[in-house]
């Protein structure tokens, strides 16, 4: 099996250690003022944390989320232009539904997946950047008002929301390497990133 181009791979690797930086300085933001039971909530234990505190987790976390933003934007776009066969398409749930077929059924699972994960770190994007400027993204902001009616905060909800973009990306990153595991094997994995 032939190596990924080589811009495919480094934008595997480059995102894997931005999305392990991001989450890592996120989670030491949450630790100053955790979302679930105020500032006696449960927190996070320092291995999993990076900043020390919570001006050095901030510091981190928006240094890397401009890298974050122009590799996710970049990335989208080369997807978009070259590789676009790779997103999925509106027959995937059709093949996922009725086919018969293993080899269709997990390239649409895959192609799903992958797609999910690009709109995910997508919303983590913007829902970290309306948190960050909230008077300049009011509009941003207000779509997370949802959950008023039951007593949340629109600034609750929008910190929930993306502080779950953490344990759903990394469900979605596992089913990634499952399904390329299952298609390719570990000679698919080591492709992509090495």
């Amino acid at each position: 099996m032939r190596p990924s181009p080589l811009w495919t791979r480094a934008f595997h690797g480059f995102n894997l250690l931005l999305l392990l930086l991001m989450a890592a300085s996120g989670l030491e933001i949450y630790n100053a003022n955790p979302v679930f039971g105020g500032r006696e909530g449960a927190t996070v234990p320092e291995l999993f944390t990076l900043g020390g505190w919570l001006a050095g987790g901030r510091d981190w976390h928006f240094a890397v989320m401009g890298l974050y933003a122009v590799n996710l934007g970049l990335w989208i776009g080369l997807l978009l232009r070259r590789r676009h066969k790779r997103l999925a398409g509106s027959g995937d749930l059709d093949t996922l539904r009725a086919s018969v077929s293993s080899p269709r059924r997990r390239l649409a699972s895959h192609r799903l997946t992958y797609t999910l994960m690009l709109i995910l770190l997508a919303f983590s994007l913007l829902s970290g950047l309306a948190m960050y400027k909230p008077a300049q993204l009011w509009w941003l902001v207000s779509l997370f008002a949802f959950a008023e009616p039951a007593g949340f905060s629109s600034w609750q909800t929008l910190r929930v929301c993306h502080l779950a973009t953490i344990p759903a990306m990394a469900l979605l990153l596992v089913a990634h390497v499952l399904l390329s595991w299952r298609v390719g094997g570990l000679r698919l994995l080591r492709s992509m990133v090495f």
